[in-house]
This record gives structure tokens, sequence and C-alpha cells, in this order.
């Protein structure tokens, strides 16, 4: 299993083998959702064998986000990219709505559910932030070739210079 510090690499992953097709490894939403995976995976590997059906869907919800945005990504066309990113909220969704349910029934700890709701908002605000670049982008014909999307710490976090 990675831990959060084994994440350094995912940027450089991104330098080491360059091209147009991996451009989704730069972005921080999709590095953040490779995090929820892991995450995911770490809470919910050991459960018991009579909960491994759910335990499995888990895994496989927070495991189509990061596959989504880089499929979209990959796609190279605007309109799909946008169209897999909300398919990835979709996911993201239904992995939020997991996470309560197994915290409400007692299967999650506070702390656990903190921390992986925490990740998971901090992805599900990325996300939707990145989906709205992307549609100004679209709508003022603004797309030309280029894939990425420079992502700033304030748009990610919510944040500008004028509301901290």
């Amino acid at each position: 299993m990675l831990s959060d510090e084994g994440f350094g690499y995912l940027g450089e992953m991104g330098t080491k083998r360059r091209n147009r097709n991996r451009g989704y490894q730069q972005l921080r939403v999709w590095q953040d959702a490779i995090k929820l995976y892991a995450q995911t995976c770490r809470l919910f590997g050991e459960w018991p064998f009579e909960m491994k059906r759910i335990a499995s869907q888990a895994m496989a919800s927070a495991d189509s986000v990061h596959r989504n945005i880089a499929e979209g990504y990959c796609r190279r066309s605007i309109r799909e990219y946008i169209h897999y990113l909300y398919i990835a909220l979709g996911s993201l969704g239904e992995s939020v709505s997991g996470y309560q349910a197994y915290f409400t029934a007692d299967q999650l700890s506070e702390e656990a559910f903190e921390a992986i709701d925490q990740l998971a908002f901090k992805l599900e605000n990325g996300v939707l932030r990145l989906v709205e670049a992307l549609e100004r982008k679209q709508d003022a014909g603004g797309w030309i070739g280029t894939l990425i999307v420079r992502e700033s710490n304030a748009v990610y976090l919510g944040t500008t210079a004028n509301n901290p």
C-alpha cells in the first residue's frame, strides 16, 4: 500500500514519462483521487469476510473516480472530458454515501470517517471547480488543443485574494 508520503512521486512520474495523453497526472484532482482510493483500500481492505462485498464496492467506487478523470482527459474532446468529470463526481457521490452509511452503522470510527470525508470533500470541490473552468473555456471558445487547465491553490481550495 502507498502511504500519503509516497505521493510526491506523482508529479515526478509526469515529468519522467511525459506526453499529451498523460497530462492528467499533473492535476491535483487526479492525485487526490488516487489518495482517496488508497485510503479507501486501507480502511476496507481488512474488513471481515461477511463484509467483503460491501468493502469491494467501496473500493470500486473510489477507484472509478481517478479512472474517469484520466479517461475524460485522454478523450481529447472538451465535451467528453466534462462528461467524464461528471461521471467521476457520480462515483465520488457513491463513495461518500457509503462512507456515511458505514459510519452510521458503526463500521467506521469517527476519526476514520472524518479523515476520508475531508479528503472526499476537497476532491469533490476540486472536480467541481475544474468542470466550471472547462465550461468557461468551452463557452469562451478558448479550447485550443491543450487540455491542461492550470489549477491554482486559490481556485482548488475555493479561496481568492478577495475571499480567503
